[in-house]
């Protein structure tokens, strides 16, 4: 039995599931952003609740949250045990313990998994995701766009099998994740970035 493997899974979820938004929000005297906007913990939420502050330290701990637990996993074990670790912190952001299991929707976190995994990846991803995001000034829309583009961006870049896997999960979950999003996105009803 690998005990590191399993002590980095455990703890990468762990690590995922510290609700960075719910705490920058409230340690910066705001109000809980599950309680106002989208009601969703992550950063395009928090920057709407809390303002620009607070939602930038919320996407630098998000991602944080993913790359930390992912580089520990690539410096000591093999790919598929470090695609699974970097999944496993995705998990814990979007399914947290701490707030009975009802999470953000994983975007900065997922970045902060791929960072590790493919840094090219990483960088198209992210590009694309601030592009759409400018240009339409809807943070679903690029992070749809982003995330789901990532196993190809993944598969150019020649990442190991488990790892394109991983994505293709990821990327999936983050979809359904946003699925009021695209609901509202078809309707014309859906929020704009401040």
């Amino acid at each position: 039995m690998d005990w590191r493997f399993l002590g980095l899974v455990f703890g990468a979820y762990l690590i995922g599931a510290i609700p960075s938004g719910v705490l920058v929000s409230r340690l910066g005297g705001k109000s809980d952003p599950r309680l106002g906007g989208s009601g969703n913990i992550g950063a395009t939420n928090v920057l709407r609740v809390s303002g620009r502050l607070a939602g930038a330290l919320t996407l630098a701990l998000d991602l944080a949250k993913g790359a930390g637990p992912t580089l520990a996993a690539a410096l000591l074990l093999a790919p598929w045990q470090t695609a699974l670790v970097g999944v496993a912190a995705f998990a814990g952001h979007i399914f947290p313990v701490y707030l009975h299991f009802r999470g953000g929707k994983g975007v900065a976190t997922a970045l902060g998994v791929w960072l590790i995994w493919s840094p090219a990846s990483f960088l198209a991803v992210a590009a694309i995701i601030v592009f759409l995001a400018w240009r339409t000034g809807q943070m679903s829309v690029g992070s749809l766009a982003g995330c789901g583009s990532a196993p190809l961006w993944l598969l150019i870049d020649h990442c190991p099998a488990a790892m394109l896997w991983a994505a293709v999960v990821m990327s999936g979950l983050i979809v359904w994740r946003h699925k009021d999003n695209i609901v509202r996105l078809r309707s014309g009803m859906e929020n704009k970035l401040k």
